[in-house]
């Protein structure tokens, strides 16, 4: 059993909700309260979401936050390589849910360029220089990136046993996961967030969520673990993903 203490030692600090329901409220107040933050101290904020399933709640609740949204810039963390309209694009379900009504609506939202290029390596390119050209920094730095975490241990598209895991000379690359040609962020832009925040729910994800806190496992079987910030980095998990801890 590991402890919250030993967890802040190994610079994550960890909140457990009751159920989905319950950590979607809190996800979404935790990411409106560090916008808020970002916004107190720059004209405007760089975010990066993730996509998926678990995510879509908070970003409903997430978008009835009364927040100065129009200097709010959003990005994905990764995207399917896949038409904007296809079901699987995880900017259909920013504009299904963040974007839909509501003051969150007003974002400015800069989605990962897909199928408009020949290749996924030219959509690479282009989010890569979209996101330099948006963020200061190099790595460029985001105000705060959300992330989620697979069953096997990967994050945004950042899969174990791929070639997406080693580049760190790129800000965007193409990751191979479950079949389909990916966009994502690479561990040096993942890292160079002011604030990284984990959501993670599901007994499913109960084992990948144990080995991303263990200080002993390597990132090779669990690339989340490539996410190495400043700051300590925040996981809010639901009871049944923290099972283990």
């Amino acid at each position: 059993m590991v402890g919250l203490n030993d967890l802040m030692n190994y610079s994550y600090d960890l909140e457990v909700a009751n159920d989905s329901n319950d950590l979607a409220i809190l996800s979404s107040q935790i990411i409106a309260s560090q916008i808020d933050l970002a916004l107190d101290q720059r004209d405007r904020a760089q975010v990066a979401l993730s996509g998926g399933k678990t995510p879509s709640e908070t970003y409903k609740l997430l978008s009835k936050e009364h927040l100065p949204w129009d200097r709010v810039d959003v990005f994905l963390g990764d995207e399917r390589w896949v038409d904007p309209t296809d079901e699987e694009s995880n900017a259909l379900m920013i504009r299904n849910t963040l974007l839909l009504d509501g003051p969150g609506s007003r974002a400015i939202f800069h989605p990962v360029p897909t199928t408009e290029y020949v290749t996924p390596d030219l959509s690479a390119n282009a989010f890569s220089e979209l996101v330099q050209n948006s963020c200061k920094g190099t790595p460029p730095v985001f105000d705060l990136i959300v992330l989620g975490l697979g069953e096997d241990g990967h994050t945004a598209s950042l899969f174990p046993g791929t070639q997406a895991v080693n580049v760190v000379d790129k800000w965007a690359t193409v990751g191979l996961g479950k079949g389909k040609h990916r966009i994502t962020l690479t561990s040096p832009v993942l890292s160079s967030a002011r604030k990284v925040l984990f959501i993670v729910s599901g007994e499913n994800k109960k084992s990948a969520l144990q080995r991303l806190i263990d200080p002993l496992e390597s990132s090779e079987r669990t690339p989340a673990r490539l996410v190495k910030p400043k700051s300590s980095v925040l996981v809010l998990a639901d009871k049944s993903a923290a099972a283990l801890l």
